[in-house]
C-alpha cells in the first residue's frame, strides 16, 4: 500500500478526478480517513457526496467488500446507509493512474447529513442506546452476508489482537503491567473464545463514523458508515469496539457501556456466553488502539488522523482495570435481561426448599419471629440526623422497642436505602455527578451484646478480620458453603458483621465449620462501631474481588445487579414482615393525578420523591442528595436541629391560640422588632405569606378608607383572593382575567430588558407609578397604597434600579397612600448587606410582610406596621387568627431568628452571595447566553437570552432538568420563564458554590445551550 506522503491527494486534484470520472463539477473538502483520502463534495452549498480515493496498491476486492455491505444494508431503510454512486461508465469502483504511474481506485457515496458523534455534547444514555441499536441492526442485517475479503488478517480484529504482545516494550511502569495482564488473561481463554459465533460485522464503530441528527434537543443516531474494517469475526467483538470508543470520557465507563449494550441486544440478541468475554475484549481493543498509536507516531508522523492521543485510551484502560471483571460481567448480563448472577435462580430454588429458622442462627435466643424496623431514608422512627448519630439515644430507642416486642427479634434492612449512608464517605462521582452508596445489602438483627451466632450450614472460613479500626465494624467473618442440588454442586457465602474481634479472629482461613457450631459473638460499643449491638448478616453468590471484606451497601442504580449477587437472607429464614412496603414513585404519581387538584404542579419532567432534608440538601427515597439552590423556605437549612428541637419541645407542652398570655409570642415580637426600624413597631402574626399580604391590604384599605392599590407588573403576593387581585403574575398570566378594577399595574422596573433600560432608569420607572396615581385621580378616586417586593422574585429576581423605590414611595405618600414591602421571599438576612430587602433601597415602608423564611418550613408569618396604621386598623372589628401566634409557631420562628444571628448567616449570605455572583458574572463572559446576573446576597438570578436579548425559555427548562440530572436543584422565574433563580438555604457554602459553578459550566457547554 502506498505511503501517506506519496499517495496524498489535494482538494483541487480531487475536484478534477470527480469531474473526469463522474461528470460532476463541485468543490471538494478533505475529510479525515485512516486509509482512503476522503472528500466532502458540495453542490449549491450543501454536502451531497463523499468521494473516496484509495492509496496506491489497495486491493480492489477489498473495496468491493465495502460496496457489497452497503448494498446489503440498503435493504433496511432504518439503517440509512450510504448509496454507491456509479461513474460515467456505470462502474461502482472507478480508477485512474496517478503521477507515479500507479492505479488508484475511486468510489463515490451519497452523503449522510448530520453531525459526527464526537461533536455531540452530551452523549446521554438514550443516544448510546440508539448507537447500540443501530450497530446491532447492522449485525442482524449482515447475518447471512459473506465475502472472500471478509476473511482477511487485520490488526484491528480483536480476535487477532495478541500481536500486541510483541510490542509491550513500547510501554513502561503501570501501563505496561496492565497491558501485559490483560494480554495474559486473554491468552488463557483463547480455546473457549474461539468457539463463539461469528459473522461479518462493522468492527470499527467509533466516534468518527457515526452520524447524529442535527436536532440538539432530541439527537438521534442516523447512520453508521466506513466499513473499511468490516470482517468475519466474533460478533461480541463488534460490541466491545463500539463500547471502547463510546465510554472513554465517563467517570464510570462500565455504567456508560450498559445503554449501548442494551440497544445492541435489543436489535440483535446476544448470547449469555458471549457476555463472559466482553470485559476482556473491551480492554484488548483499547490495547490495540494504544499500541497502534505508539507505532504510527513513528511510521506516519504527518498523518493527523493517526495522531490520536493514546492518553485517552490509556486513561480508560486504567479505569477499566480497576473494575472487577466478574462484576462487570454481571452488569452486562443484567443489561441484556439475563439474571445478573447465573446461579441466582438456582440458589433461590434451593433456598425455597430449605428448612432453616432464626433459631438455627441464634439458638440461645429462642425467638423465631421478627419485628421489622425501617431505617430507610424517610424513616420517622429514625428521626433527625442528630438523633441517629447519637449512639446512646439510638441504643435507648432500640431497647425501648425491644421491650414493646419482647417475643420478637428486631430486624430489617435488605435492599433498604438508608439515611445512615448519606454521609460524604459513601459518596463518589458518577456519570451524572455526585452519588451515594445507600442501599443496604444484608439484614440486621438487633440482639444483646455477646449473643452467640451459629452456623446454619457447614462451611469453610474465607475471611476472619478485625474491622474495628477505621471502618469501626468490629469483627467480620465470611464462610463459604458448598451445597448440592439436582444439577450438582454450587457455592455461596455468608457474611457476619459487627462481631467481637476475638470471636471473629479466633478462626483462620480454611477452617472447616460444622452446622450448628458457635462461630462468633455479637460485639458491643465501641468495638462494633457506633451502633447498638446487632448482627449484619449477608449472603453472596460470589466474593467478586474482595478478600477480607465485602460491600455492605450499593448505589441505587446498581441495586438490580447487587440483589442478584446478594440474595435476600430471609429466603433462608422465611420470616413474615421483612417485605418492603414502600410505594413506588409511579404509584405516588398516579394517586396524585387522580385525587389532588390539577393546579398543583410538580417540578421537573421526571418528578422527585423527596423524603428528607439536611442543611442545603434535599434527599430522595433512594438516598440521593440534591444540592438545593431554590428553597428559601428552609431559610437556615433544611431541618436545622435547633429549629426542629424548639418545635418538638414546645409541641410536647402546649399549642393553643393567642387569646391567652404566653411568653413565646412576646419573645418572637421582640426578636423581630430588634431587626426593624423604630417606626415599624406593631406586629400581627399569621400563618403564611399569603395571609400576611391579605392582612396588609386590609390594613391599607381600613387605614385610608380607599380601595385602589398600585402593584408591579409580574408581581406575586400570594394565593388568597385578595392576594391574587394584587398579583399581576397571576391575573395577567395563564387562567387570569386581567387586573381588577382597583388594582393598577406599573411596568416591571427591569433595567436589563424592561421598558426602560440602563443604570439611570429608576426615576423613569418611578414616573410610571406617578402616572398610575394620576389615572386613579382621573377616575375620581384616591390611592390606598402600593405593595412591592424589594427584589421582585416571580418577575425574574429583578432588583429595582437605583432611585426607583425612594421616588415611588414619595409619590404614593404624597397621594395619601401607604407603602408595603413584601419581604416574604427576601427578608431575614438573605440579601446579606442588610437584614431586610427594603434597606437596600434606603427606604422605610409603612408595612412589612414576612413569611417563608420565618418558620424555616413551618407555617408562620407576620405583618409589622407603624403605630399610626395599627391604630387606624383597630376600628372595633376584631382581628383574630386561630393559629397565628401560637406557642409552637412562635418558638420555631424565634429560634430561626436566633440561628441567623448566632451563626452569622446574614454575613455569610453576603460573603457567599458575592462570591457566587462574581463567579456567575465570570461564567457569563464564557457563555454569552447568560445575559444578566443580578440580585443581592443569596437572592440571585441570571437570565438566558440570545444575542438580540430574546428570552430562551426552552433552553432554561433544559438547563434546569440537566442540572437536576447532576443532583442540583434549580428553578426558573420571570414573565418569559427564562430566569434561573438562586435562593438556597443560607448555609450554602463555598464548596457548594464551586460544585454549582463547575456543573453549570459543564451543562452550558452542551449543544442545546450553544445559541450564539
Amino acid at each position: 500500500m502506498g505511503d501517506y506522503s506519496t499517495s496524498k491527494i489535494y482538494d483541487q486534484h480531487a475536484a478534477e478526478i470527480l469531474s473526469d470520472l463522474y461528470g460532476i463539477q463541485a468543490l471538494a473538502s478533505p475529510v479525515h480517513g485512516e486509509i482512503d483520502f476522503n472528500f466532502c463534495i458540495e453542490i449549491d452549498g450543501r454536502a451531497k457526496y463523499l468521494l473516496k480515493i484509495s492509496r496506491a496498491g489497495v486491493d480492489k476486492d477489498y473495496l468491493d467488500l465495502q460496496n457489497q455491505i452497503l448494498l446489503t444494508l440498503s435493504q433496511d431503510p432504518e439503517l440509512n446507509a450510504s448509496q454507491v454512486v456509479k461513474d460515467v461508465n456505470g462502474q461502482a469502483i472507478s480508477e485512474f493512474t496517478d503521477e507515479n504511474e500507479q492505479i488508484r481506485y475511486v468510489r463515490l457515496l451519497t452523503w449522510i447529513e448530520g453531525r459526527l458523534w464526537h461533536t455531540v455534547n452530551p452523549q446521554l444514555d438514550a443516544l448510546r442506546y440508539e448507537l447500540g441499536y443501530k450497530s446491532g441492526l447492522i449485525t442482524k442485517t449482515l447475518l447471512d452476508f459473506d465475502h472472500p475479503k471478509a476473511h482477511r488478517e487485520l490488526d484491528w480484529d480483536v480476535a487477532q489482537s495478541l500481536w500486541t504482545k510483541e510490542h509491550t516494550d513500547l510501554f513502561s511502569g503501570e501501563e505496561k503491567r496492565i497491558i501485559e495482564s490483560f494480554i495474559g488473561r486473554f491468552e488463557t481463554v483463547q480455546k473457549s473464545y474461539q468457539g463463539l459465533r461469528k459473522s461479518v460485522v462493522h468492527n470499527d464503530v467509533n466516534e468518527g463514523n457515526i452520524v447524529v441528527s442535527l436536532d440538539v434537543l432530541k439527537p438521534q443516531v442516523l447512520s453508521i458508515f466506513d466499513f473499511g474494517d468490516a470482517l468475519h469475526t466474533q460478533v461480541i467483538n463488534d460490541v466491545a469496539i463500539a463500547c471502547s470508543y463510546a465510554i472513554k470520557d465517563f467517570p464510570d465507563p462500565l455504567a456508560a457501556a450498559l445503554p449501548l449494550l442494551k440497544g445492541y441486544h435489543h436489535a440483535f440478541a446476544l448470547q449469555e456466553q458471549e457476555l463472559d468475554y466482553l470485559y476482556l475484549l473491551i480492554a484488548m481493543r483499547l490495547i490495540v488502539s494504544i499500541t497502534k498509536a505508539a507505532i504510527n507516531r513513528v511510521a506516519e508522523p504527518e498523518n493527523e488522523y493517526l495522531q490520536v492521543s493514546k492518553q485517552t485510551a490509556i486513561d480508560l484502560l486504567l479505569k477499566w482495570d480497576a473494575i472487577d471483571q466478574e462484576f462487570a460481567t454481571y452488569r452486562f448480563r443484567d443489561a441484556c435481561g439475563f439474571s445478573a448472577h447465573p446461579d441466582q435462580a438456582r440458589f433461590v430454588e434451593w433456598a425455597k426448599q430449605s428448612k432453616f429458622s432464626l433459631s438455627d442462627l441464634y439458638p440461645t435466643v429462642l425467638r423465631n419471629q421478627i419485628h421489622p424496623l425501617e431505617l430507610n431514608v424517610a424513616s420517622t422512627w429514625l428521626g433527625h440526623v442528630t438523633d441517629f448519630n447519637d449512639l446512646e439515644l439510638f441504643d435507648f430507642k432500640i431497647h425501648k422497642l425491644q421491650k414493646q416486642h419482647p417475643d420478637k427479634i428486631i430486624a430489617g434492612g435488605y435492599l433498604e436505602p438508608r439515611a445512615l449512608y448519606i454521609a460524604p464517605e459513601y459518596d463518589s462521582v458518577g456519570n451524572s455527578g455526585r452519588r451515594s452508596r445507600t442501599v443496604h445489602l444484608g439484614v440486621d438483627y438487633w440482639l444483646p451484646a455477646y449473643t452467640s451466632v451459629h452456623a446454619v450450614l457447614d462451611g469453610e472460613v474465607v475471611a476472619a478480620v478485625d474491622n474495628s479500626g477505621d471502618k469501626q465494624y468490629g469483627g467480620l467473618l465470611i464462610l463459604k458453603h458448598t451445597i448440592e442440588d439436582q444439577h450438582g454442586e454450587f457455592s455461596f457465602f455468608s457474611l457476619y458483621g459487627h462481631l467481637t474481634v476475638s470471636s471473629a479472629t479466633q478462626h483462620t482461613i480454611g477452617d472447616q465449620i460444622k452446622q450448628g457450631e458457635c462461630i462468633a459473638r455479637l460485639g458491643s460499643y465501641p468495638e462494633n462501631g457506633n451502633w447498638s449491638p446487632h448482627l449484619h448478616f449477608q449472603l453472596m453468590l460470589s466474593m467478586l474481588d474482595y478478600v477480607n471484606d465485602f460491600a455492605g451497601v450499593a448505589y441505587p442504580e446498581e441495586v438490580g445487579v447487587w440483589a442478584s449477587i446478594c440474595p435476600d437472607p430471609n429466603l433462608l429464614f422465611k420470616c413474615d414482615g421483612l417485605e418492603p412496603n414502600q410505594k413506588t414513585n409511579q404509584e405516588l404519581l398516579e394517586f396524585r393525578q387522580q385525587h389532588l387538584g390539577k393546579g398543583l404542579s410538580l417540578s421537573y419532567k421526571t418528578p422527585l420523591n423527596i423524603v428528607r432534608g439536611a442543611a442545603q440538601y434535599l434527599i430522595d427515597d433512594q438516598g440521593r442528595k440534591f444540592l438545593d439552590t431554590v428553597n428559601n423556605v428552609a431559610h437556615v437549612g433544611h431541618e436545622h436541629p435547633d429549629v426542629v428541637k424548639a418545635g418538638q419541645q414546645q409541641m410536647a407542652v402546649l399549642n393553643t391560640n393567642s387569646r391567652y398570655l404566653h411568653p413565646n409570642i412576646n419573645e418572637l415580637a421582640s426578636e423581630l422588632l430588634e431587626t426593624l426600624p423604630d417606626e415599624l413597631c406593631v406586629v400581627h402574626f399569621v400563618n403564611s405569606g399569603s395571609e400576611a399580604n391579605e392582612l396588609a391590604i386590609r390594613m391599607l384599605k381600613t387605614a385610608t378608607g380607599r380601595q385602589d392599590i398600585l402593584v408591579s407588573e409580574v408581581g406575586y403576593h400570594g394565593n388568597t383572593n385578595a392576594a391574587i387581585n394584587i398579583s399581576s403574575y397571576k391575573f395577567d398570566g395563564k387562567g387570569g382575567s386581567g387586573a381588577p378594577q382597583y388594582t393598577h399595574v406599573f411596568p416591571l422596573p427591569d433595567a436589563f430588558r424592561g421598558k426602560y433600560r440602563g443604570d439611570n432608569s429608576g426615576f423613569r420607572y418611578a414616573y410610571e407609578v406617578e402616572t398610575c396615581i394620576s389615572h386613579v385621580h382621573a377616575e375620581g378616586r384616591h390611592v390606598a397604597g402600593m405593595i412591592i417586593e424589594p427584589i421582585i422574585s416571580c418577575g425574574g429576581q429583578i432588583v429595582p434600579p437605583e432611585g426607583f423605590l425612594q421616588q415611588a414611595f414619595t409619590y404614593v405618600r404624597e397621594a395619601g397612600g401607604y407603602c408595603v414591602a413584601d419581604e416574604v421571599q427576601v427578608g431575614c438576612g438573605r440579601v446579606g448587606k442588610h437584614f431586610w430587602g427594603f434597606e437596600l433601597h434606603d427606604v422605610i415602608p409603612d408595612i412589612v410582610t414576612i413569611g417563608k423564611p420565618l418558620g424555616n418550613g413551618h407555617p408562620v408569618a407576620a405583618v409589622v406596621c407603624t403605630r399610626e396604621i395599627a391604630d387606624k386598623f383597630a376600628n372595633g372589628m376584631e382581628y383574630f387568627n386561630t393559629f397565628g401566634g401560637n406557642p409552637v409557631s412562635c418558638a420555631i420562628a424565634s429560634e430561626v431568628l436566633r440561628v441567623v444571628k448566632r451563626e452569622n448567616l446574614q454575613t455569610h449570605a453576603n460573603t457567599i452571595g458575592a462570591l457566587l455572583k462574581q463567579k456567575l458574572q465570570i461564567l457569563s463572559k464564557q457563555f454569552p447566553i447568560i445575559g444578566d446576573v443580578r440580585g443581592e446576597g443569596l437572592f440571585l438570578g441570571f437570565e438566558l437570552v440570545d444575542a438580540a436579548l430574546k428570552p430562551l425559555p426552552l433552553q432554561t427548562d433544559y438547563l434546569i432538568n440537566r442540572m437536576k440530572a447532576h443532583s442540583i436543584l434549580m428553578s426558573s422565574d420571570g414573565p418569559d420563564h427564562n430566569v434561573i433563580k438562586i435562593k438556597p438555604p443560607l448555609v450554602f457554602s463555598e464548596k457548594d458554590v464551586d460544585e454549582l459553578l463547575d456543573t453549570l459550566e459543564k451543562v452550558f457547554s452542551e449543544d442545546v445551550l450553544q445559541v450564539y
